[in-house]
């Protein structure tokens, strides 16, 4: 009886652990796999670029948390402040001393520092100081430091994204169900890294105080690379970098200049007012227009054809081709670029242009068309050379990657044959004209120069220069536009003491293309050229001028 009763002891214990086992499978199994599952998924979703890199991620880091209620019901510290800040400061040498004692004497409780190393969380411990509490947080990294900072923005101490990418993908970031997928973005980090360092090169030997860039698929309004320098690193948020999270490309409005004059002939080429390459305009004396006077940079040709006046830059030849367009024609196709609102793409600073409202007054129509009387910001520019060069059709800037086939239908605002047209002048201004330091051999690049006074106050700036390069590549078939943007440049001997975009952001241009074609696909090739037979002989043989 005594083994038959110890018998079915066993046996009921095993009844009840199967028993258990299989309600745990049956009514709990969703919960453990939850569990496992969120294990596997980070804190915060990751970002990549185009190809797969990643620009932004989380991972779990160690930081140096003051807790004062470690010691439930004692001191907060078991040794003074003063000691204790003498031994962090030897894990910590770039730590203020005063200041740490400061902080441990107050007895609130504090981060004392966001991020730490494992060995230097080993030797907090070694101090033992109960107080001193290293926690295993997760922690957003970016893994190429300042590299697209504009464009990704930042996570706050709160957990939530700011300023870029971050803040605009916020809610996708942190959501359990989706933050397992990573966000891509049309950036090529190999495109903007090129961008960032020719960018960075010229802007020192130009003495700049800061510069802009962006490089857009023409046919998909994509963004490849969008630079604003100088940059911030994003890992290190403190008051300089706050002050450097400005962009200058979205969301600074600018009067660009003669980057315009290019944009003010295709409308009168589609307009019907210029059906005659070989027409010409009187340029060589300033034009009167009531009391205003425009004049050129430098003494032209007493008169110029399209293709001189784009290729020397006239703001008399423009300012006329303008006049003969009408403001109402003119107007309108400046809304149609998109020019009277805030620029399309996703980041949140956007600036919104500076833009006459209701009828234009002739001055202001000629002036807009050497780029004075209105800013825009370099996106809006970037926008409107690809329809000026990609067969017509503008189409929203993007930050996001997008599928083949998955490109925006966009709206038509120059016709075909001007689009066409306009790749062949602009292709002349950068092989005989004031854009040649932009040309790269072999990648049939074509572009316009724009160098612009700062307003200020009292008016214009003559010692303060916005210049621009806008350009596009390869004209017989065009792919890309690069925009170049220097904010203030200095005549210095590198550049030959000369402060127009001619002398800085063209160059950059030139040294820029060279490194990204290939990478998008585009290689050089001499045996190509776009046919220009039919401009070649308006153009004036140097030394006939």
């Amino acid at each position: 009886m005594r083994v038959i009763l110890i018998a079915f002891v066993f046996a009921l214990a095993t009844a009840v652990l199967v028993l258990r086992v299989g309600m745990l499978g049956l009514f709990e199994s969703d919960g453990a796999q939850a569990s496992t599952g969120s294990l596997l998924v980070p804190d915060r979703g990751e970002i990549t670029d185009r190809k797969g890199i990643p620009l932004a991620r989380d991972f779990k880091s160690y930081a140096l948390w003051f807790n004062p209620k470690a010691m439930e019901g004692g001191e907060p510290l078991t040794r003074p402040a003063s000691e204790i800040a003498h031994d962090l400061v030897q894990i910590f040498p770039d730590m203020d001393e005063a200041d740490l004692t400061q902080r441990l004497a107050s007895g609130k409780g504090q981060y004392l520092r966001r991020r730490i190393l494992p060995e230097q969380a080993n030797r907090v411990h070694a101090i033992g100081e109960p107080a001193l509490n290293p926690p295993a947080e997760p922690s957003r990294y970016y893994p190429e430091g300042t590299l697209a900072a504009h464009v990704l923005g930042y996570v706050g101490a709160d957990g939530n994204g700011h300023v870029g990418m971050e803040q605009v993908f916020n809610n996708q970031l942190s959501d359990p169900a989706t933050r397992g997928a990573p966000v891509t973005l049309s950036i090529d980090a190999r495109v903007q890294a090129a961008m960032e360092d020719e960018l960075y090169r010229v802007m020192g030997l130009s003495q700049a105080k800061g510069a802009g860039g962006i490089v857009m698929d023409v046919r998909t309004g994509e963004v490849l690379a969008l630079a604003s320098l100088p940059s911030f690193d994003p890992n290190h948020i403190d008051e300089k970098g706050m002050e450097l999270m400005f962009n200058r490309v979205t969301n600074q409005v600018y009067e660009l200049g003669s980057t315009f004059k290019p944009l003010a002939v295709a409308t009168a080429l589609d307009a019907g007012t210029i059906t005659n390459l070989a027409r010409t305009w009187p340029t060589g004396k300033p034009l009167k227009v009531g009391r205003f006077l425009i004049r050129d940079s430098h003494k032209m040709d007493d008169r110029m054809n399209v293709a001189e006046i784009l290729m020397h830059s006239s703001n008399i030849g423009t300012a006329q081709i303008a006049d003969e367009i009408g403001s109402k024609r003119m107007k309108e196709k400046m809304e149609l670029l998109g020019f009277n609102e805030r620029p399309y793409i996703e980041l949140p600073a956007r600036g919104f242009p500076i833009w006459r409202s209701g009828e234009w007054p002739r001055l202001t129509t000629m002036t807009v068309s050497y780029g004075h009387g209105i800013a825009v910001t370099p996106l809006h520019l970037a926008s409107a050379y690809a329809a000026m060069v990609n067969g017509g059709i503008w189409r929203p800037a993007t930050l996001k990657k997008l599928a083949p086939g998955e490109a925006p239908q966009g709206r038509r605002v120059f016709k075909e044959a001007t689009s066409a047209r306009m790749r062949q002048l602009l292709r002349l201004v950068v092989r005989d004209g004031t854009g040649r330091k932009a040309d790269a051999p072999g990648f049939r690049l074509g572009g316009k120069t724009g160098s612009a006074e700062k307003p200020g106050a009292g008016g214009y700036r003559r010692t303060a220069l916005i210049t621009t390069f806008a350009s596009a590549f390869p004209m017989d078939d065009p792919r890309y536009v690069v925009i170049t943007m220097m904010d203030e440049p200095q005549g210095t001997p590198a550049t030959s003491y000369q402060r127009t975009a001619a002398w800085n952001s063209a160059v950059a241009v030139g040294r820029i293309v060279p490194r990204i074609g290939p990478m998008l696909g585009v290689y050089p090739d001499d045996n190509k050229e776009i046919d220009l037979s039919d401009i070649k002989p308006l153009i004036k043989e140097e030394g006939s001028h």
